[in-house]
């Protein structure tokens, strides 16, 4: 397998990871189930699976944000760790551009430029947990620890309840 972005950036950082292939079938709206399907194929608990929201604010600042896949964002949560008034995820078809990923190859990890990233606090009651590897079929099952610090990430509680 070719490596991903992601992936060169891990190994320059020399943080261990495993990845793991699965068949990609297109569906990446979470409301559809999306997490789920990915737990399944990667034999993982849903818990594990971690998304990557990219957000804009008020200001046009660019926010990465990353919560298990079960939970939906809270946006007033989201605004409070970002320091924000408003705040709004990013079309899908904007993600490219913006970020050098497109929906459901999204990760926090290596992105066309660094911008503030905020991971759900939930994140270190797991010893592992699954982040996109940067294209479609492709998990890096990683650390929290470890991908906290790749990305620089602010550790806040970002679900809604």
């Amino acid at each position: 397998m070719k490596k991903t972005n992601a992936m060169r950036i891990l190994d320059g950082l020399k943080i261990p990871y495993e990845v793991s292939e699965y068949e990609d079938d297109g569906e990446h709206e979470l409301a559809k189930g999306a997490a789920l399907r990915m737990a399944e194929k990667l034999g993982v608990k849903p818990e594990m699976v971690f998304k990557t929201i990219v957000m804009r604010t008020e200001t046009k600042e660019l926010c990465v944000f990353c919560q298990s896949a079960v939970n939906e964002i809270n946006l007033k949560k989201a605004r409070q760790s970002a320091g924000c008034k408003e705040i709004n995820p990013v079309k899908p078809d904007e993600l490219l551009a913006l970020t050098g990923y497109i929906r459901g190859g999204c990760t926090p990890v290596g992105m066309k430029r660094k911008f503030r990233t905020f991971i759900d606090a939930q994140i270190m009651q797991n010893e592992k947990v699954c982040i996109s590897g940067g294209q479609r079929g492709v998990q890096i099952k990683i650390a929290p620890a470890d991908l906290i610090r790749a990305v620089d990430a602010t550790v806040c509680d970002l679900v809604l309840e």
